[in-house]
């Protein structure tokens, strides 16, 4: 429109600040134009001030209305700072303030498995770290229990020398216990007291000891002992040699035994000949565990049977004093059920106790052949169990002296018959 636009300018023309010097209008000045750099910083530490104020609008909220987002930020921060806190320190063993040094040395010392040894090295001096395991311990552990495991009859336990001759005269034969040589150790301190046992079986009666050698694994004894027999009897005759370790304060050890089988094994015993001989490990049936001397005497027409217990002998320690309680008990066994059971009374602190005492069954004649009798020698103990030191066994179907010991009994009725009886061990009878 003509008019309107020289209205305008007629009006802007009226109005010139050079025509009107005395009123100013207020300008409106621009902003200061913020440099790069300025933007840039304000961007890292303030991001949500660099977006404009729709994106801002527009963009999905994560954090809450009610706080700042300065607050929001800060507290954002503070979490994932204590996280990765929380996170390093799991990786680390938990201990005291006072370990803090050794926690510094911990990884290093526990690098050892990374180390390169070479081959120059021999299994035993490699380093080892803390907890490893060793190999050659449990190699050597089960070659100790394959040995154990094998016939214990093979197992040696050193050697003995002896020399035997017989005495045509006198009809004696002379044993000498010479020395004996890398006998095992049975005390803590890897010594033993040995000392050695001589019978000549099958008769236990007359036994020999040597004396005891104090702490050695090499003993030279030098003892003769005699035993007289006739000439006749020394092909079925035995020498057995019982190697002990003597201890004071409990039970002897048995080291090992010998038992020579043909006495004219070397020689013809016309002159003195030296032997030598392993000593091999005892079994259970062979440790000396004493002797019982008992009388048996039956009565076919009242039938009654009447076990007479006389004494015992070197029988086996039981307490740690060196002695017993021994008591004996005796069974009556009928197609392996016990029937009856009588005992003795208790003999304390002996190893050789006298009872004299009488123990009574009645047993029909018919019946004798059914039957058997089961002697244990007992060990009283007033706390715990009662412990068995040795049994034996008589009656028609035992073995050796108890078989004939009953068989004498039956031919020779209302006659009381006495006989030593040595014990076993449990296991061998049953």
């Amino acid at each position: 429109v003509p008019w309107r636009n020289k209205a305008l300018s007629s009006s802007s023309a009226a109005l010139a600040p050079d025509d009107c010097p005395s009123f100013h209008l207020p300008s409106l000045l621009p902003s200061p134009q913020p440099s790069e750099v300025t933007m840039a910083t304000e961007k890292e530490k303030y991001p949500m001030a660099s977006m404009g104020f729709l994106e801002a609008a527009v963009k999905i909220s994560h954090t809450s209305p009610d706080i700042p987002a300065e607050v929001q930020l800060s507290m954002r921060e503070h979490f994932l700072r204590r996280t990765q806190r929380m996170q390093r320190q799991t990786t680390e063993p938990a201990s005291s303030t006072r370990h803090s040094s050794f926690k510094r040395h911990l990884p290093r010392q526990m690098q050892v498995g990374s180390l390169d040894l070479g081959d120059d090295y021999d299994v035993d001096e490699q380093p080892t770290s803390i907890g490893r395991i060793k190999p050659e311990l449990y190699k050597q552990m089960t070659t100790e229990n394959d040995e154990s495991g094998n016939s214990k009859g093979c197992k040696n336990c050193g050697k003995i020398n002896f020399s035997l001759r017989y005495d045509y005269e006198n009809e004696m034969l002379l044993v000498k216990i010479l020395k004996a040589f890398d006998l095992p150790a049975k005390d803590l301190c890897g010594s033993s007291d040995p000392y050695v046992k001589i019978y000549l079986l099958p008769d236990r009666k007359q036994k020999f000891q040597t004396r005891v050698h104090r702490k050695t694994l090499n003993p030279t004894f030098d003892e003769s002992f005699q035993f007289p027999v006739p000439y006749d009897e020394l092909p079925v005759r035995k020498l057995h040699l019982t190697v002990f370790d003597f201890d004071r304060f409990s039970r002897h050890d048995m080291i090992g035994e010998v038992i020579l089988d043909n006495l004219f094994e070397v020689s013809d015993l016309s002159r003195e000949t030296s032997i030598w001989k392993d000593i091999q490990y005892a079994t259970s049936e062979s440790v000396d565990l004493g002797e019982i001397m008992f009388s048996l005497c039956y009565l076919p027409t009242a039938g009654r049977l009447t076990l007479t217990v006389i004494k015992c002998r070197n029988l086996k320690a039981m307490d740690i004093t060196g002695y017993s309680d021994p008591y004996v008990k005796v069974s009556l066994i009928c197609d392996g059920r016990r029937l009856k059971k009588k005992k003795t009374t208790t003999k304390k602190n002996t190893l050789n106790p006298t009872y004299n005492e009488a123990i009574i069954f009645d047993i029909p004649p018919e019946s004798m052949d059914q039957v058997s009798l089961h002697i244990s020698v007992m060990d009283y103990d007033l706390v715990g169990h009662n412990e068995i030191i040795g049994v034996c066994r008589l009656g028609s179907g035992a073995e050796g002296l108890g078989r004939d010991h009953w068989n004498e009994m039956l031919a020779y009725p209302r006659k009381p018959i006495a006989h030593w009886h040595p014990l076993f061990d449990i296991g061998s009878l049953y």
